[in-house]
């Protein structure tokens, strides 16, 4: 099973402001080459499952279309799932530990999982469950908001594995596990 972590950070760090709002996203310089987006589509061509938290699902609500087609998505939440969920969406809700949760989506057949969201982020941080992470890092400077890393990543478990710049000022860093499961 490989994990992937895959999200943006403002140059200070933040994966959201304050208010968990991604809206400043929006205001970026978009790439001249309006095909790019920055390795998002392979990702979703060579996942199984996203995994996601309930503040992302809620936010992704937002967004008005489901963008994730009949991929299956869980959310982990205590929170009973809402009346109405998107049409054609494949989602389900579960709490439990990442280490069951990997075992489950194992048993179903998953090979790679995306996760997102930082509360989730965290937890398969801290159960040593993630293989990989995607950080595009944007030219923007929030001051404060939600970090993605509560603390520094070990050094001794990770590597940095590539670097890439693009034109419109994004800097995308991919970081290996260095522990194999």
């Amino acid at each position: 099973m490989k994990t992937t972590v895959f999200m943006a950070t403002s140059l200070d760090g933040f994966i959201a402001d304050e208010n968990g709002g991604v809206g400043w996203l929006n205001e970026l310089p978009t790439p001249e080459d309006k095909s790019e987006d920055f390795g998002f589509s392979a990702l979703m061509q060579s996942v199984d499952r996203l995994v996601m938290g309930r503040n992302t699902f809620n936010l992704v609500l937002e967004f008005g279309s489901w963008p994730y087609g009949d991929l299956a998505v869980t959310v982990l939440s205590h929170q009973a799932p809402p009346d109405a969920l998107p049409p054609d969406a494949t989602v389900n809700f579960t709490a439990g530990s990442p280490d069951a949760l990997v075992k489950l989506f194992e048993s179903l057949g998953d090979k790679h999982i995306y996760l997102d969201g930082g509360n989730v982020v965290q937890q398969f941080l801290a159960a040593g469950l993630i293989d990989e992470i995607i950080l595009t890092q944007v030219p923007a400077v929030l001051g404060k908001g939600i970090s993605l890393f509560k603390k520094p990543l070990d050094e001794k478990f990770w590597k940095v594995d590539r670097v890439t710049h693009y034109a419109n000022g994004f800097t995308q860093t991919r970081l290996i596990n260095k522990r194999v499961r």
